[in-house]
């Protein structure tokens, strides 16, 4: 039992000493992290089997506290999450000053309609200066303008404007806008979205697919025959920094690369094309590679008898191998860069996220839900084509 004790003892006392100290700020997330370290290293001495939990343990505690995690937050915030989806309810003391807004709303437009309607009949262009009696002209053919309007008419409108002022002080995403030429600019918006993904992803593949051969050391033993040191050393290199190039171009968020090429080329979909092919080729490039690492030899032995070249066996004995698991990652990184390219837009990159951007920031909700839909709907006809696509390689 001493031996079991002893790892808990060992993170008592340390989480205490790292406590009491007064010259290092950790906070409980930091000393209970090093507690827990501590305690699952002299565990892997004294009780092995307490290792690997007690540092897990540390670990998700560290990770939680430093997330913030709090489910009483949700809790908390519960009202204000239905709220922020389905509107707030109009109370009915608004209704009267939302009537009179509306009002004051259209009878603005018909001034505005007599004011071009009156510089249209003086030859005025616009910005031009107005005569002295422009302005009685305007107060007339306003007048005029409302006088025809019938009783019912001026009603309708006003009403039409106090829903609209209502639905956006109501907010909420729910139910979504359903106008046609709004849904049309929204498609094609996302048709250029579909257009990233796959130039993105396209260059991405056929670029990963010959560079995971020089960080795959299977490959590249085919590719580099000699059994001396400068062979293996080249081999080892060659793998050693094409593997790092993968992590580089990985490493970075397609966001991030966006805003850089953003800042270099200018707005537009060709620097939302050029940061999902940086990215996705650092992905590609990895998990082709592995997969090069997993062919069977005998394959690649075989080939290798018949006296062909490196090429004949990369082509004959490793790609055979590894296609179709290149077509599966290849789609699913292409359904991923849909998802991506679709908030690209919010740094300039093109695609639909500018919309979604603008429409967020002027609190137009009901007009975001209707482009979520649409992504769903579009994510959901590319993965049923991948699925597709997929079923002729298995």
């Amino acid at each position: 039992m001493v031996r079991w004790a002893v790892p808990f003892a060992a993170f008592l006392g340390t989480a205490a000493a790292l406590h009491a100290q007064p010259f290092v700020t950790l906070g409980p997330a930091g000393g209970i992290a090093i507690a827990g370290f501590v305690s699952g290293v002299i565990a892997w001495f004294t009780a092995r089997r307490l290792a690997l939990p007690l540092l897990i343990v540390a670990l998700l505690y560290w990770s939680g506290v430093k997330s913030e995690l709090d489910a009483g937050t949700l809790v908390a915030n519960r009202d204000r999450a239905v709220e922020f989806v389905f509107g707030r309810p109009i109370e009915e003391s608004e209704r009267p000053r939302t009537r009179a807004q509306a009002e004051q709303i259209v009878s603005l437009a018909l001034r505005r309609e007599a004011e071009l309607s009156v510089a249209a009949e003086l030859s005025l262009a616009p910005g031009a200066p107005r005569p002295p009696e422009f302005a009685g002209l305007v107060e007339r053919r306003a007048g005029a303008l409302r006088d025809s309007i019938s009783l019912s008419e001026w009603d309708r409108r006003v009403s039409a404007q106090a829903q609209r002022m209502e639905r956006d002080r109501r907010g909420g995403f729910l139910p979504p806008t359903t106008d046609p030429k709004k849904i049309g600019l929204y498609l094609d918006a996302l048709l250029e979205t579909v257009a990233i993904a796959i130039w993105g992803t396209l260059l991405a593949v056929v670029l990963a697919l010959p560079a995971a051969l020089l960080g795959s050391i299977r490959s590249f033993e085919v590719l580099s025959t000699g059994a001396t040191w400068p062979h293996r050393l080249l081999r080892r290199t060659g793998v050693f920094m094409t593997r790092r190039g993968f992590d580089a171009c990985r490493g970075f968020n397609e966001f991030v690369l966006a805003l850089i090429f953003v800042a270099i080329l200018g707005l537009g979909p060709f620097a939302g094309v050029l940061a999902l092919a940086v990215h996705t080729f650092g992905v590609l490039g990895k998990v082709f590679a592995d997969a090069i690492e997993t062919v069977r030899q005998g394959e690649i032995d075989g080939v290798t008898a018949t006296g062909a070249s490196s090429a004949q066996v990369l082509s004959y004995a490793v790609l055979p191998q590894i296609m179709p698991y290149v077509v599966s990652q290849s789609l699913l990184r292409f359904e991923s860069n849909v998802r991506s390219a679709s908030v690209l837009g919010l740094v300039g990159a093109g695609g639909i996220g500018y919309l979604i951007d603008a429409k967020m920031k002027s609190y137009q909700f009901q007009e975001v839900a209707t482009m979520m839909i649409l992504i769903i709907v579009v994510v959901t006809i590319i993965d049923f084509g991948c699925g597709r696509i997929m079923a002729r390689f298995t």
